[in-house]
C-alpha cells in the first residue's frame, strides 16, 4: 500500500517539468485501484467512459459560466437564494475539469478561468481561501470561507500541476501548497484536529468543536501532507477516522451512518440538534452527510486504508439490506437508526452516487454496484440541480476507473 501511494505522490512532483500545453493524464485513464476494489463489470469500459464523456459535456454546458468581460468562470449555483456561485461547487468543478482534460481540449483554459474566479473572491482571513458564496451580482455574500470548498480547490490545484505542469501563467503546485497551508492554519482545529466549518470559527466560538461530517476527506489529506511536508495532516487523518468510528459505534451501530453535523468533539461527540446550522435534519444522514461514503471510500480505492474499508463495510451491508438490493428503494435521507426520513421517498443523485463509490470497496457488492451504475446513469441532467449533478459526475469519474490513483 505504501509503495503504491509513494509512486502516486512522486508523480505529482514529476509534473513540474511539463511544458505548457502538454497533458500528462488525459481522460480516460483506467486506473487500477487498490487490490480488491471493483468497478461495474456488466458493460464494456468504453461504455463507462462514454457515459462520463456525455454527461460531462452536458454538465459543462449548463453549469460553467463566464463572467462578462473577464477571464473568470464559475460553477453556476442556478441563482437560487440570490447566489451565483458557492465555493463548494467551485471546488467540484475544478476537480472535474482537471480530470477531464484530454477529452476536453479547452480544459486548461476553463480551469484557469475557474482559478481566477476563486482568487478574485478571497475570504477575509486569507487570499488563498475563497469567500464561501457570491451573489448574482458577483459580490461576496460575506467574507468567510467554507472548508470543504477550499479543500477541493486545493486538491484540484495538485491535479492541475500533475496534468499541465507549472511553467505556464499559473504555478499550480505553488498555489496549491499555499492554499493547503492556509487551510491548515485557518480551517483545522489544532486542539481536536477536526475540520472547522469555516475560517470564521474562533476558539471562543460555540462552533469551534463542531464539524461537518463530510469535510473529512482522508485521501485529500494524505496528499496534502506529502506535498507540504506538514505531518500535522497525519493527526487530522487519525483523529477523523477515530471520530467516524466513534460515531458509528455509539449512534448508528446498525446502519453505520453519520449525521450532517457533529458537535462536542472536544468532550463527548454527538449528532447536532435540529436547526444547528441548516435545518431540522442537521443531526441526521441528510444532504451533507450523504457525501461521507464517497469521501471515505475514495481513500481505500487510492491507498488501501483498512479503516476506510471497515467504515464503508457497515454502510454497504446496511444499505443493501434496507433496500433489499433494489435501487428503487433508495431514499433521500435517513435517520441514524437507518430508517427513511419521512417524506423523502424520492431519488437524489447526491445520495445514490456516494453509495456506489462505497460499494467499490468489496467484490461482494458487484451486482449492487452494477445496478447502481445503471440507475445513476439513467437520470437526466435537466431534472436535477448543480449539487446532485456535480456529485453524480465526480462519482461517475471514480466509478468508471478514471480517478487518478497512481
Amino acid at each position: 500500500m505504501l509503495y503504491r501511494y509513494f509512486v502516486f505522490l512522486i508523480s505529482f512532483f514529476c509534473s513540474i517539468s511539463l511544458t505548457s500545453g502538454q497533458i500528462s493524464k488525459p481522460f480516460p485513464q483506467h486506473i487500477s485501484y487498490f487490490g480488491g476494489a471493483i468497478k461495474p463489470n456488466h458493460i464494456p469500459q468504453t461504455r463507462l467512459d462514454n457515459t462520463v464523456r456525455d454527461f460531462y459535456t452536458q454538465w459543462k454546458n449548463r453549469f460553467i459560466k463566464t463572467v462578462p468581460g473577464k477571464p473568470q468562470s464559475y460553477v453556476w449555483f442556478e441563482g437560487k437564494g440570490n447566489k451565483q456561485c458557492v465555493s463548494e461547487g467551485q471546488g467540484y468543478g475544478m476537480v472535474i475539469v482537471a480530470l477531464m482534460a484530454g477529452y476536453d481540449p479547452s480544459a486548461k483554459a476553463v480551469y484557469d478561468n475557474l482559478f481566477r474566479y476563486y482568487r478574485a473572491h478571497p475570504s477575509e482571513k486569507s487570499k488563498y481561501l475563497m469567500a464561501w458564496a457570491q451573489k448574482n451580482n458577483g459580490s461576496d455574500l460575506d467574507k468567510t470561507s467554507a472548508s470543504d470548498g477550499d479543500m477541493d480547490i486545493a486538491y484540484s490545484l495538485l491535479l492541475a500541476a500533475r496534468q499541465w505542469g507549472n511553467n505556464g501563467a499559473i504555478n499550480y503546485l505553488q498555489e496549491g501548497r499555499a492554499m493547503i497551508t492556509a487551510v491548515m492554519q485557518y480551517e483545522i482545529n489544532h486542539k481536536s484536529w477536526s475540520v472547522l466549518l469555516s475560517d470564521g470559527e474562533e476558539e471562543e466560538s460555540a462552533d469551534y468543536f463542531a464539524m461537518r461530517s463530510s469535510d473529512f476527506m482522508p485521501a485529500h489529506f494524505k496528499v496534502f501532507q506529502q506535498v507540504t511536508g506538514d505531518n500535522r495532516w497525519g493527526r487530522v487523518i487519525d483523529a477523523g477516522y477515530r471520530l467516524v468510528a466513534y460515531m458509528q459505534y455509539n449512534y448508528s451501530p446498525d446502519a453505520g451512518l453519520l449525521p450532517d453535523f457533529i458537535v462536542g468533539i472536544n468532550k463527548k461527540p454527538k449528532p447536532a440538534g435540529p436547526n444547528f446550522l441548516e435545518d431540522r435534519y442537521d443531526g441526521q444522514y441528510n444532504y451533507n452527510a450523504c457525501r461521507v461514503p464517497w469521501r471515505i471510500a475514495t481513500d481505500y480505492l487510492l491507498t488501501g486504508d483498512k479503516r476506510s474499508k471497515a467504515i464503508t463495510a457497515k454502510i454497504n451491508k446496511w444499505i443493501r439490506e434496507t433496500t433489499n438490493n433494489n435501487t428503487y428503494n433508495l431514499s433521500a435521507g435517513y435517520t441514524l437508526a437507518g430508517n427513511d426520513i419521512k417524506g423523502r421517498y424520492f431519488e437524489a443523485l447526491s445520495f445514490v452516487a456516494p453509495f456506489a463509490v462505497s460499494a467499490m470497496t468489496d467484490s461482494k457488492n458487484q451486482a449492487w454496484l452494477n445496478n447502481l451504475w445503471d440507475y445513476l446513469a439513467a437520470f437526466k441532467l435537466k431534472d436535477y440541480d448543480y449539487y446532485d449533478n456535480s456529485i453524480k459526475l465526480l462519482d461517475m469519474i471514480i466509478i468508471s476507473g478514471n480517478y487518478w490513483g497512481d
